[in-house]
């Protein structure tokens, strides 16, 4: 592997009753660009005594994304909003100063019947100045969403600028977020096409970057922007998640993300004296961990 790339080998994580995978964050790379995490969930089948089921949590300072590969996901928030998001369509909640949010299988799935869910979530950290807006949440369907084909290479613009072309989900910094996918083996060019760092997801197939090859579920991180071109082995899918990086270090705890560690602080007693803002007809509450020294 080129001393200009970091590879990354997917980590396990127990969200209850449900299993992701962690890309972002890691030991040598805290962020790419705006983004804090990148999680993979499935690909896996929802049930009978296995649905999704996360209860009522809290986010600052970010944005959380959502975009499914397979599947669908109901998602309500403190601003009021209730929203099926499934499979290419982008749901993206802003955090701001503070929400709070469940994520569920839809009652309508709840039959007992199987059902597939494969997807991802990132979470986009917002500039220093808009830290503390206003909550909200933007939901995009998928026949909205730029996409075209080039030299029998599918692209789907997610969310940002890439390729010349600008998705419609309102985004608070520049960044981009792209899904690849090619029938056959070819090349593709990056160089000029993508600002800022680069992490390049493979979620089928597999690809080659410099006589080095990725398989799925490994995320490939450039640490420079001039990569001329990467090739797609058949029947692979890639996406391509980055922008420019903030000037300013971000700090983590649990779901709250900021350039300040006061104001982490400041999250975590709101949260546990119950200050924040509800999902309208939902009392659950996952407590947060005790905050680490910092």
């Amino acid at each position: 592997m080129a001393n200009n790339t970091i590879l990354v080998a997917e980590r396990s994580r127990d969200i209850g009753n449900f299993m992701v995978g962690r890309l972002l964050p890691f030991r040598k790379k805290r962020q790419v660009g705006p983004l804090t995490f990148i999680d993979h969930m499935g690909p896996s089948t929802i049930g009978p005594e296995k649905y999704m089921d996360v209860d009522q949590h809290p986010h600052i300072g970010l944005c959380t994304l959502t975009y499914l590969l397979e599947g669908e996901i109901e998602h309500r928030d403190s601003t009021g909003a209730v929203q099926i998001i499934r499979s290419r369509d982008v749901g993206l909640m802003t955090a701001g100063k503070g929400v709070a949010h469940t994520e569920r299988t839809p009652e309508y799935q709840r039959t007992g019947a199987d059902y597939p869910v494969h997807g991802y979530q990132v979470w986009i950290a917002l500039p220093k100045e808009k830290e503390e807006m206003e909550p909200r949440f933007d939901f995009v369907p998928k026949d909205n969403l730029p996409n075209w084909t080039s030299d029998g290479v599918e692209f789907r613009l997610i969310a940002g600028e890439a390729y010349g072309k600008r998705a419609p989900l309102p985004v608070h910094s520049e960044m981009f977020m792209l899904e690849v996918s090619a029938a056959e083996r070819t090349d593709i060019r990056i160089a000029g096409e993508l600002q800022g760092e680069i992490a390049i997801v493979v979620t089928n197939g597999a690809i080659k970057v410099e006589e080095q090859e990725v398989e799925a579920g490994n995320m490939l991180i450039s640490k420079t922007e001039d990569h001329c071109h990467i090739c797609l082995s058949s029947g692979s899918r890639v996406l391509f998640f980055g922008g420019p990086a903030f000037d300013e270090e971000r700090y983590l705890h649990w779901n709250f993300v900021s350039h300040s560690k006061q104001r982490l602080r400041k999250a975590v007693d709101d949260w546990q004296a119950k200050r924040f803002p509800k999902v309208p007809g939902d009392d659950t509450y996952i407590p947060s961990p005790p905050i680490r020294n910092q």
